[in-house]
C-alpha cells in the first residue's frame, strides 16, 4: 500500500506532465490548423478577480486588468493540472488498480474538465455555457473536447511512464 506522500507525490508528477503535453499540442495545433493559443492571461485575470468575490464576467477582456494576471494564469493552469493528477491517482488507489487504467483520465481529464471549462469556466469569462457567446461556438466546443481528449491522455502515458520507471 503506497502512503499518502508518495500518491501525492504520483498525482503531482502526472499532473505536470500532462499538463506539459498538453502545452505542446497547443503548439502543434497551431501549427497544423491555426488553432488559437490559450489566453492564460485573461484566465489569470479571472482568476485574480474571484479573490474580490467576482466569479462572474460579462467579458472578461473588459474586465480590469490585473498585475501578475499572465503569471496567475499559467500557474492556476498547472494548479488545475496537478488537481486532477491528484483525482486520477485517488481514483486508482481506492479502485485497487495495480495498474493505470485508461477509466479515471477521462472521467477526470475528458468529462470532468470539459464540464468545468463549458460550465464554469467559460460562462464566468463572459462566453458563455460551451462558448454560445462566442463568434464560432462548434469550434470551441470541439477545440476544448479534443483538447481534453489530449490532456486524458497524456495523464494515462504519464502514469504509465512514471510507474514503469518506478517499478
Amino acid at each position: 500500500m503506497q502512503s499518502i506522500a508518495a500518491l501525492f507525490f504520483d498525482g503531482t508528477v502526472i499532473g505536470i506532465a500532462a499538463t506539459v503535453i498538453l502545452d505542446l499540442w497547443a503548439i502543434v495545433a497551431k501549427r497544423a490548423y491555426d488553432a488559437a493559443r490559450p489566453n492564460w492571461a485573461l484566465a489569470g485575470r479571472w482568476f485574480a478577480h474571484m479573490k474580490h468575490g467576482r466569479y462572474h464576467h460579462d467579458n472578461i477582456a473588459d474586465a480590469i486588468p490585473v498585475r501578475g494576471e499572465l503569471a496567475i494564469g499559467w500557474i492556476a493552469h498547472y494548479a488545475v493540472g496537478i488537481v486532477y493528477g491528484l483525482m486520477v491517482v485517488a481514483i486508482w488507489f481506492f479502485q485497487n488498480a495495480v495498474y493505470p487504467t485508461l477509466l479515471a483520465p477521462l472521467l477526470i481529464g475528458l468529462v470532468l474538465a470539459t464540464c468545468a471549462a463549458w460550465f464554469v469556466m467559460q460562462p464566468g469569462m463572459g462566453l458563455g455555457v460551451a462558448a454560445r457567446k462566442t463568434p464560432d461556438p462548434m469550434r470551441m466546443r470541439l477545440r476544448i473536447l479534443i483538447n481534453h481528449v489530449v490532456f486524458s491522455l497524456a495523464m494515462y502515458l504519464s502514469a504509465i511512464a512514471l510507474y514503469g520507471y518506478l517499478a
